[in-house]
């Protein structure tokens, strides 16, 4: 198997020299070239092209993003985004992840050389998990692995012990990560101001949830917001999960909430989608519906499973419209899965929800 080839595009020397001693300790990555802003880069890429690239936001001559636009128009090809963590940073990434980057390492703006090498399994992981994703979806309108103790749901929530009656009210529960902004944006904009209430797990960082939900909340017809503790979950609302905290469903009567915890990473994330889906399966049942999205790794197949167990409908993105094809494949292998849909037709399952009985006879 040939080394990743990976390309670095950052105005400072000092995060060129880090990143790039940082890479070249892992045997499975190539670092092919490093250049101080994207004019550069583009004469130096031409010679040879990596598999995928790191890259700044804000640099001389031509920004990050609009960078990023030209390489997704004219050569689709994986990019990690290498950004500050202030607020405008935020701003700034989301808009770069929306136009196709599929990944982002957090950098500060003080302690920078320090931060960069005590980060570099986020590094490494990001730069993996970027070179599988599929080319040809990146130009189409992050969550990244820690080398600790991989724990089960059971860390935060205990599972479901019985189900549960049905009734009118239905909650929708989503999980994705790499390519799930692009995907969730395109899922979203789709749905009428009157949906079902929207609960969403996107692997992101601390601080780019909030970033990310506004600008949603911008493009959509419904609500869309960071959840806060004791949030409802109603129609017409979405909540997505604040970075670095897990968000659970629970019920208090006839109203639905969600309660946002601290813990440890659950399958190496927090927020985890495994959390998430195992309470909707506790609390909900078979009044709700679990959607897999794109995304690396397994977080939320173990749940959605739970979810299918507990009577709720259940759906994947299908593999040819993933960014990367792994949650939803991990799914459908632990027969998590009622069934498999392209990213466009995920709107109008989620507005014509069937019990789990009706969808396992295959009605729509």
């Amino acid at each position: 198997m040939s080394a990743i080839k990976v390309f670095i595009v950052d105005d400072s020397a000092v995060v060129r020299q880090v990143l790039s001693a940082t890479l070249a300790e892992d045997p499975d990555i190539e670092v092919i070239g490093v250049a101080s802003d994207p004019l550069f880069a583009i004469e130096r890429m031409a010679k040879a092209w990596p598999d995928v690239i790191v890259l700044d936001v804000e640099m001389p001559r031509m920004d990050g993003i609009t960078f990023l636009r030209k390489i997704m128009a004219e050569h689709p090809t994986p990019v990690v985004i290498c950004s500050t963590l202030t607020e405008k940073g935020a701003e700034t990434t989301m808009l770069a992840m929306s136009a196709g980057a599929v990944g982002i390492v957090t950098k500060p703006k003080i302690g920078l050389k320090q931060y960069l090498q005590d980060a570099s399994c986020d590094l490494v992981g990001a730069v993996k998990a970027a070179a599988r994703a599929n080319p040809r979806r990146l130009a189409q309108p992050t969550a990244l692995p820690k080398i600790k103790p991989k724990l089960s749901a059971d860390a935060i929530i205990s599972a479901a012990t019985g189900t549960l009656a049905q009734t009118t009210d239905r909650v929708v529960a989503l999980g994705t990560s790499t390519g799930g902004t692009q995907a969730l944006e395109v899922v979203l904009t789709a749905l009428p101001r009157v949906c079902p209430g929207i609960i969403v797990v996107q692997h992101m960082p601390e601080k780019f949830t909030e970033a990310f939900a506004r600008r949603l909340n911008g493009l959509c017809q419904m609500e869309v917001r960071e959840a806060v503790n004791g949030d409802r979950v109603m129609p017409g609302r979405v909540l997505i999960a604040p970075g670095g905290r897990h968000m659970l469903l629970k019920r208090s009567g006839a109203q639905y909430h969600v309660d946002i915890v601290d813990g440890p990473p659950v399958s190496r994330h927090r927020p985890s989608v495994d959390v998430l889906f195992r309470s909707v399966a506790k609390f909900a049942g078979r009044n709700a519906l679990g959607i897999i999205m794109t995304g690396m790794g397994d977080d939320g197949a173990r749940g959605l499973k739970e979810m299918r167990d507990a009577g709720a409908c259940t759906l994947a993105q299908d593999e040819d419209t993933c960014v990367v094809y792994g949650m939803p494949k991990e799914a459908v292998k632990l027969d998590a899965v009622d069934r498999s849909l392209p990213l466009d037709e995920i709107p109008a399952a989620i507005m014509h929800i069937p019990t789990s009985a009706e969808q396992r006879r295959g009605k729509s």
